[in-house]
């Protein structure tokens, strides 16, 4: 048998369940990305979708009881089956384990006495889970889950273990964990092409550079991707994630996750949930997750020895005031405090007292450089706001300033990847490091990504979140991974688009149509075609000679893609056509009704008002399609039509670029979403959320909300094409 799959999403759970079982499978990764799962039998015959080939192979094991023991355990899987997917989303993964965990204290398997795919599914989840899951199982916190997992891991280690280096590479180990493993896995796997397509420029075209890292040895680069959990990964976020991914295969390095999280007033565990999820989307290998808060005591060292060493001192001078002399090149005067009443000051911060709470930490660097980042910057504030991870133990948190260049050196990064936005503040990072007794990590340089009407602040976006101008992080309109990827964006196409454009240094302002337009190529050539007819004004057209009684035909859902599959079309002498369409067409014109033959309008019927209200015809099946100036969608009347709701989206600012000095409220787009009732055939009801499709004559679109109850629309998004560019009004 032959098991087909796009790159970007291998079947884990089938390929596993196959080798444990010992059934002899070849894999093949060609199929286009967005396609489901093919397994071709000898037979020729085929199957499609993951989990109906997972049931298949637990149907044909030998293994006993592999899809239970009677019809109750069957059922019991199906569960388990359905719950598995729950292993991908982020924000969801630790809830699953708890949960997981708490039915194993009781069980030794999901279901029945034997090992079953219900088993194969949750833990092929929680493997493709990568550092996430391997953090949680070298920890004590889910012991009943670790416990299983291992032991279905160390039953099947032969198997398992290859499955493992095949095809999940650098997301983690099917090894029991110790607690004595505590290196990073080898990077011997990255210079192959891996799944996620973000090394494979065979398939996806998106190396399309070819960069140097300045003092970069083969095997010794180090790198680290930092981002705050303050928020979402936005598209900006994703270049430098992305280089980041890129220069560690090209010198066979490492690269580390580590949240900067030193600001809790804005920060969570949420954000950063949702971070982990959006780097796993965008395929990123890493080797381990860090917190800068893990290095919380030794940065207070590092500054208690800065004190103590006359290179940092506590000042009280009031924000403002202390602002306007950092401008203008004033030393404060509490610089020339002593070192035991800047110790003493520095307690009172720890302590977060009243007059603790007055003072700040600045370096003591130089206040007449000309770069005024090296103007003593500050190094700690204080601030009650209680730590998402760690609580209240502490009254003050270091700026990222200050504990930057100190977690860059203690982690060993060799290379640190930074915007040219930061440019003036490389001088600064090199000095503080210099004083720390560090050293040098080496800079290097990026243009930030900058798109049309769009705003990248995070500070600006949770303006839209907070105000209910968006429904939330990823919302469709947002500039987040989650909302490009919900707007209809195939992860492929943004690796694509950034890539193609190098770790280039000069500014760009990138247009939408671009990114959209290569979109468009990966999602064309496989998404299934479907019509649907807008309902307002739907006009009827009826057929004098059409069938009185409606049949039904079979056709493919894409002409050129046999992999979309096939869909039922119904005939009948009673079709909705859209208003559009009817105003149009002229008394005794022919016209073609797409996937059946001419017809000719013989007459059309209007109200006092002059609006089209029916069609009467004659099909002309004869007829030349080449002839016909209109070629018509249309709906048989029936009540199987789903009812549809097409989402289109507009930018979120009426300003292609923002000035420095401009307020972006002032251009604030009051109207960024438009929704039209539509009629879709019944095939649409069968739409899962995050299916791409296509509708006949309006576009390509993303299911964000599939068939719940007849009362309840189907949620189509719009998605953008590169061509007919959505303008702000």
């Amino acid at each position: 048998m032959e098991l087909k799959f796009p790159v970007d999403s291998p079947p884990f759970h089938a390929i596993a369940a196959a080798k444990i079982s010992g059934i002899s499978l070849t894999t093949s990764s060609t199929l286009p990305s967005g396609s489901p799962p093919t397994l071709v039998l000898e037979s020729g015959l085929s199957l499609h979708g993951a989990y109906v080939i997972l049931r298949y192979i637990g149907r044909i094991s030998s293994l006993p009881h592999f899809y239970g023991l009677d019809a109750y355990q069957m059922s019991q899987i199906d569960e388990w089956l359905d719950y598995a997917p729950v292993f991908g989303s982020g924000s969801e993964f630790e809830g699953a384990c708890r949960f997981v965990d708490e039915y194993l204290l009781q069980h030794t398997f999901l279901v029945g006495n034997s090992l079953s795919i219900a088993d194969v599914a949750v833990w092929a989840g929680l493997a493709a889970a990568g550092m996430r899951w391997e953090s949680l199982r070298k920890s004590k916190k889910y012991q009943n889950l670790v416990r299983w997992f291992n032991s279905i891991s160390a039953e099947y280690d032969a198997v398992l273990s290859e499955f493992s280096s095949a095809y999940l590479g650098k997301k983690g180990s099917t090894k029991a964990a110790t607690s004595e493993s505590k290196e990073p896995q080898s990077s011997n796997s990255r210079s192959r092409a891996v799944e996620n397509g973000v090394q494979a420029p065979e398939t996806t075209g998106a190396r399309a550079f070819e960069v140097d890292l300045p003092y970069a040895e083969v095997g010794r680069v180090k790198l680290r991707f930092a981002p705050e959990p303050s928020g979402f990964l936005h598209i900006g976020h994703s270049k430098a994630a992305l280089l980041n991914q890129y220069f560690a295969d090209r010198y066979k390095g490492q690269l580390i996750v580590r949240f900067d999280d030193t600001n809790p007033d804005k920060e969570s565990s949420e954000f950063v949930d949702n971070l982990l999820k959006d780097i796993e989307t965008l395929g990123i290998k890493y080797n381990t997750v860090t917190y800068t808060s893990d290095y919380f005591p030794q940065l207070m060292e590092m500054a208690e020895k800065l004190i103590s060493e006359g290179k940092a001192y506590v000042d009280d001078t009031p924000r403002e005031k202390m602002q306007h002399e950092r401008m203008e090149g004033i030393e404060s005067k509490c610089r020339s405090n002593t070192i035991d009443e800047n110790l003493k000051l520095w307690k009172e911060m720890i302590s977060g007292s009243e007059r603790g709470l007055m003072c700040c930490l600045r370096g003591k660097l130089d206040m007449q450089d000309l770069n005024k980042t090296l103007r003593d910057p500050v190094y700690y504030r204080c601030n009650l706001t209680p730590h998402h991870r760690i609580g209240a133990k502490y009254k003050l948190y270091p700026t990222y300033d200050f504990c930057c260049p100190f977690v860059d050196a203690i982690e060993g990064v060799t290379h640190a990847l930074r915007s040219s936005e930061y440019h003036d503040r490389n001088d600064q990072y090199y000095r503080i490091q210099q004083d720390m007794g560090f050293r040098k990590v080496h800079i290097y340089e990026f243009s930030r990504l900058n798109m049309v009407y769009t705003l990248l602040s995070k500070r600006k976006l949770l303006w839209f979140v907070q105000n209910g101008k968006v429904e939330g992080w990823d919302d469709p309109r947002f500039p987040t991974v989650q909302g490009i990827v919900r707007r209809g964006l195939k992860i492929e196409a943004l690796i694509q688009f950034i890539l193609e454009q190098g770790a280039s240094k000069n500014l760009n302002l990138m247009e939408w149509d671009k990114l959209w337009a290569i979109n468009k190529k990966i999602i064309d050539p496989v998404c299934p075609r479907h019509t649907a007819i807008i309902e307002e004004r739907r006009v009827l057209l009826i057929l004098t000679d059409g069938p009185k009684d409606p049949f039904v035909r079979v056709i493919p859902k894409h002409k050129k893609y046999e992999g979309a599959g096939e869909k039922s079309v119904t005939y009948s002498n009673r079709l909705w056509i859209e208003y559009a369409d009817a105003e149009s067409i002229s008394i005794n014109e022919e016209v073609t009704l797409k996937d059946w033959g001419n017809a000719i309008v013989k007459d059309i019927k209007k109200d006092e008002n002059g609006i089209v209200t029916q069609l009467v015809g004659a099909l002309h099946l004869e007829g030349s399609v080449k002839m016909t100036k209109l070629k018509l969608t249309w709906l048989a009347d029936n009540r199987e039509l789903v009812r549809l709701m097409l989402v289109d989206f507009d930018y979120l600012i009426t300003k292609k670029k923002l000035e420095e000095d401009e307020d972006f409220v002032d251009v604030v787009n009051p109207s960024t979403k438009t929704e039209t009732l539509a009629l879709g055939e019944s095939d649409m009801r069968n739409l899962k959320r995050g299916d791409v499709i296509q509708l006949e004559r309006k576009g390509y679109y993303r299911c964000d909300a599939p068939l719940v109850r007849p009362s309840k629309p189907i949620v189509l998004f719009a998605i953008p094409d590169g061509k007919q560019q959505t303008v702000a009004k």
